[in-house]
């Protein structure tokens, strides 16, 4: 296969859905931040910046702390990807390690890994699965066409701006309650 040849008609379309599918169903957003975090915190304490003749060395002697703690935040945003009933402890273990990483690490990789951490586990913490979408009956739907506002008049509520069908909570004007409860 060559660089001409193209690829098979709606493989990147496919290719994409199947990610946006796979991406639905776990913390990705939560697993990304987490991982971006690990990257400052363990990258900064071994830099060294070049100024012109001037060499700025951020070593420090917490080195390997920051490398703990950078390689631990990767570790975790991975294993949010793909194992995501964890998403608490590694939520909860990404927040404390990026508190960690302030004292230890050059103020959290200068605050960039520690907000990305910080907001990351606690996107992991908040996250939880959704239901899978229910297939919806093919009689519920009102057909397009010359006769559906009739039709979709039923779906609609009345002209008091009540719908009798899905009201729930008991006041209805019609069953005479009209937001007045009983104590007794």
């Amino acid at each position: 296969m060559s660089a001409e040849t193209p690829a098979a008609p709606g493989q990147f379309t496919r290719r994409r859905l199947q990610f946006r599918a796979w991406r639905g169903t776990r913390p990705f957003w939560a697993g990304l931040y987490i991982l971006l975090a690990g990257f400052p915190i363990m990258y900064f304490p071994y830099a060294h910046l070049q100024l012109g003749n001037l060499t700025v060395a951020m070593s420090t002697t917490a080195g390997a702390g920051s490398l703990i703690i950078g390689v631990l935040l990767v570790v975790l945003g991975i294993s949010l990807w793909f194992q995501k009933h964890i998403r608490t402890f590694a939520g909860v273990a990404a927040i404390l390690l990026a508190l960690v990483s302030l004292p230890v690490s050059n103020f959290g990789g200068f605050v960039m890994g520690f907000l990305f951490a910080l907001i990351g586990g606690a996107m992991a913490v908040a996250w939880s699965p959704g239901a899978p979408p229910k297939p919806q009956p093919e009689g519920d739907v009102p057909p397009a066409g010359d006769d559906a506002p009739e039709e979709a008049a039923a779906y609609f509520p009345g002209p008091d701006g009540v719908d009798e069908s899905n009201d729930l909570s008991g006041t209805s004007p019609v069953n005479g309650a009209n937001g007045r409860h009983s104590a007794g």
